[in-house]
């Protein structure tokens, strides 16, 4: 089983257009300014972080201590090349340890809805699990509950739903304090663990 949700077979159409420039494109304007929020230095696990530009490239940039996860083993090279001394680990965020300590910050941009809907509820508590208290979570999926095939691999991808994603952090103990959307209408979810 593919557990790069079909981003390996891909990656050499991807790589070009998502991982080839450091801090340019959709997401990075919103991705510094949340950044802008986190402790000084603060620790920081990017999930899904692919080839590490453009977005986790903001984190490095705005000097947090930054760890990334991708399943892609092309993606992971990539990002190694792109952010040499960034710690990386390839693995499936659904079955990774996570560098088995916790983080002020959680980024998962463009990764919660390649998931099963099962999945993301796991993942949700892995969030509450590896955040310190008031620690800051942000990741996009659309405001609407939709299913629909990705446009680069032909995978489903599932969003649950603004109101549903509430719901479950909430359980989790964590608080959506403010949604947003950027100009390539990702829908963001910017909460903190109570």
């Amino acid at each position: 089983m593919d557990q790069s949700n079909g981003y390996e077979a891909i990656s050499n159409d991807f790589l070009p257009r998502r991982g080839s420039a450091r801090s340019i494109g959709i997401g990075v304007r919103e991705v510094r300014n949340w950044a802008g929020t986190l402790p000084h230095r603060g620790s920081v696990i990017d999930l899904g972080c692919g080839p590490g530009f453009p977005i986790t490239s903001v984190l490095v940039d705005e000097g947090l201590h930054v760890f990334g996860v991708d399943a892609a083993l092309s993606l992971a090279a990539a990002f190694q090349r792109n952010l040499p001394g960034t710690p990386i680990l390839c693995e499936a965020v659904q079955v990774s340890r996570l560098f088995d300590r916790s983080f002020d910050a959680v980024l998962a941009w463009g990764l919660m809805f390649l998931l099963k809907a099962e999945e993301q509820h796991r993942l949700v508590q892995r969030f509450a699990e590896i955040l310190v208290p008031n620690g800051r979570l942000l990741f996009t999926s659309p405001a609407q509950p939709v299913v629909w095939k990705d446009a680069m691999t032909g995978m489903e991808s599932v969003s649950l739903g603004a109101e549903e994603y509430r719901k479950l952090l909430g359980a989790a103990g964590i608080s959506v304090e403010s949604e947003y959307e950027d100009e390539g209408e990702n829908h963001y979810f910017d909460a903190f663990k109570r």
